[in-house]
């Protein structure tokens, strides 16, 4: 096992082979007593084999009562999505590892819908002035200056899911943007016939703050121009995300593009499309974004053909892990922590987790 693995995982695989709790291990490495000779050898055997490195400064920290504080700044799960379910396990499970240490977690959740509602959010959270923020930036401007007082206040922060180029974050952890959908246009590629078009669908109610939609989209069209395919792509962004809204919408590129053979959701709402889709038996392959329940029943069903998958919990988990790693730790972190991008279908979805 890597010596930089972080002290508490160590602990709890010490613990997982020696079966015994995590508190006796934390007892043999700090050599607090109250433990059976036998079942100490046993302990001191398996951190031998493991070359295992206390975290001296963690033991610190703990001895001295010291807590920090990170805050964590990301959209609320909403009805519309429950996309944001997994990040927030994510951090939960970072906290339940890092809490020996006397790190406190405080969440705080803004409406994915409103730009005032992460303003706001936003003055709470530096009013606190945590030693460390983990920021989901959907809105560009305002986490821009977001990101401008923490450099002001000395404060460490990390982006996850989407990035803000030209900041100086901690850390990215999340997709890369413009590969994501370089790699969903290469992947239709093969399915595509060369006489059928390609409808891109945002749909967002601040698309014009959906900076990672765009990239998204970038990537596609790069992809199609790169290989000089012919196909003609049309585009249509949908600002209001009721199905009724969607469809109105929708009714029209169809009645006049009779070729459509590919529609592209560039987000996890790729399931109002796909309620479309299944509503008026349109024969198209359908791809989006995001391993969620109410896209993985369309997936099931085979109206959603591909879901690309970035893993949201690990990208929240990881991005709890860099500030403990680095204002705990002292250990320097990756600047950009690309996360694998996973294709999804009705034949694998059943081994799949965020």
């Amino acid at each position: 096992m890597a010596k930089h693995k972080s002290s508490l995982s160590g602990v709890k695989e010490i613990a997982r082979r020696a079966k015994v709790s995590i508190g006796t291990v934390d007892r043999v490495i700090h050599n607090r007593g109250g433990v059976s000779p036998k079942t100490k050898e046993k302990i001191q055997r398996i951190i031998k084999q493991m070359d295992y490195q206390p975290n001296l400064l963690g033991r610190r920290l703990a001895m001295h009562n010291k807590v920090t504080t990170f805050a964590t700044l990301i959209p609320k799960v909403s009805d519309e999505t429950s996309f944001w379910e997994a990040p927030l396990k994510g951090i939960e499970r970072a906290e339940a590892e890092i809490k020996l240490y006397n790190v406190k977690i405080e969440k705080y959740f803004y409406d994915l819908n409103e730009k005032s509602s992460f303003a706001d959010v936003a003055k709470k959270v530096l009013k606190k002035k945590p030693q460390g923020i983990l920021l989901a930036p959907s809105f560009i401007e305002e986490s821009i200056d977001f990101a401008g007082k923490c450099d002001t206040l000395n404060i460490p922060y990390v982006f996850m899911d989407s990035d803000i180029p030209h900041r100086s974050s901690l850390s990215y952890i999340g997709p890369e943007l413009y590969r994501s959908g370089y790699m969903a246009a290469n992947l239709v590629s093969y399915l595509l016939k060369d006489n059928e078009d390609v409808l891109i669908v945002n749909v967002s109610k601040q698309m014009e703050t959906d900076h990672h939609l765009l990239r998204k989209e970038d990537g596609f069209r790069g992809y199609f121009k790169e290989h000089h395919l012919k196909n003609d792509i049309h585009k249509i962004d949908i600002r209001k995300i009721k199905y009724r809204e969607i469809k109105k919408q929708l009714d029209p590129v169809f009645t006049k593009k009779k070729n459509i053979g590919l529609v592209f959701v560039t987000n996890s709402r790729v399931s109002h499309v796909a309620h479309y889709i299944k509503e008026e038996q349109k024969d198209v392959i359908l791809v989006g974004y995001d391993f969620v329940k109410e896209n993985i029943q369309y997936l099931d069903e085979g109206i959603i053909n591909f879901l690309i998958c970035q893993k949201p919990g690990e990208q929240a988990y990881k991005g709890v892990m860099a500030l403990y790693k680095h204002i705990i730790l002292g250990l320097p972190v990756e600047e950009h922590i690309y996360m694998p991008i996973d294709v999804i279908m009705k034949s694998n979805y059943s081994f799949y987790s965020n």
